[in-house]
């Protein structure tokens, strides 16, 4: 198993709102030398729940590649990595688009400066296409279907990615905007034997959902608009229930009201990768339940 460590950059926001990246100042150092010590140590997702390739794998590279899990149609995946994957075992994130987007969303919604510092700790950044059967909506269960075609290849891009250039399994997690936050809340139930938290912008829970590891408590960091912030269904309304939902099974949650509307609050993307970073896997209780740290997003409450 290649040694985890953590990026040698910090990711802060300027005064007038841009992100920079610059490198680590001595004391930042030290706190990922700290965090290298203990990311061995991390808890783990049960074997059971780690999916294996079903199909060819490609080889890993930035781009966009194939993938083509066994009984479904093979699909496109937006890759973002660097050589760093292949002598570190970096976190993988998911990201999934809105209605009408594309893979490379996620440079909006995650961010250029993070994708960097993912890219620099040996990490993979991960944007499913979607599949035009899904229908109106970009992601099968999003349209109310029972097919789990998306989540299928979700598991073969991981199984693939483990195979080919190795995943910390402690850091996997999932975010999208809209269409991929409500995709991304299903993801969190649907595949919680591996998902270690989640960051969801305009998502949201309407039903009951079948979880898949009751057992993970994983954290989310949920974000929405205001009442404003409705396309077809009121996303406070269902953000407020995923997040209530969450709260009474003892999982950690945050809930972010940017007030904005329907869309990307810009302004969080390197609070969430913070908080992806503070999340691992089987966190529990989470460092932030005694209080949210100050480079929270000040509307943002436990």
């Amino acid at each position: 198993m290649k040694k985890f460590l953590a990026a040698a950059f910090v990711v802060t926001l300027s005064a007038c709102g841009g992100e920079e990246v610059g490198p680590l100042t001595g004391a930042e150092d030290g706190a990922i030398e700290a965090l290298a010590e203990t990311s061995a140590s991390l808890a783990q997702p049960s074997p059971a729940f780690i999916p294996k390739p079903t199909g060819t794998c490609p080889e890993f590279q930035e781009g966009t590649l194939t993938f083509r899990p066994a009984g479904i149609p093979a699909r496109s995946v937006r890759i973002w990595m660097s050589d760093a994957a292949r002598t570190l075992d970096g976190p993988l994130i998911f990201y999934w688009h809105g209605t009408g987007s594309s893979p490379t969303e996620a440079t909006t919604g995650l961010g250029t400066a993070q994708i960097e510092a993912i890219k620099a700790q040996g990490g993979i950044v991960v944007a499913p296409s979607r599949d035009p059967a899904a229908g109106t909506f970009p992601w099968f269960y999003v349209s109310s279907t029972s097919r789990d075609d998306d989540f299928r290849v979700a598991d073969e891009v991981l199984a693939c990615a483990i195979q080919k250039v190795g995943v910390n399994v402690s850091r996997i997690h999932s975010m999208g905007m809209s269409a991929g936050g409500l995709n991304t809340t299903q993801m969190s139930y649907r595949r919680s034997g591996y998902i270690a938290s989640v960051a969801t912008y305009s998502g949201g829970r309407s039903s009951t959902i079948p979880t898949q590891d009751p057992t993970n408590k994983f954290a989310a960091m949920i974000f929405h608009g205001g009442p404003s912030d409705q396309v077809i269904i009121n996303f406070q309304t269902v953000s407020t229930n995923y997040y209530n939902d969450l709260k009474s099974k003892s999982q950690f949650a945050m809930i972010c009201n940017h007030g904005r509307g329907h869309s990307i609050p810009t302004d969080a993307r390197a609070a969430v990768w913070q908080f992806f970073q503070a999340h691992p896997f089987g966190t529990v209780p989470s460092p932030y339940a005694g209080g949210l740290p100050s480079t929270m997003p000040s509307y943002c409450q436990r």
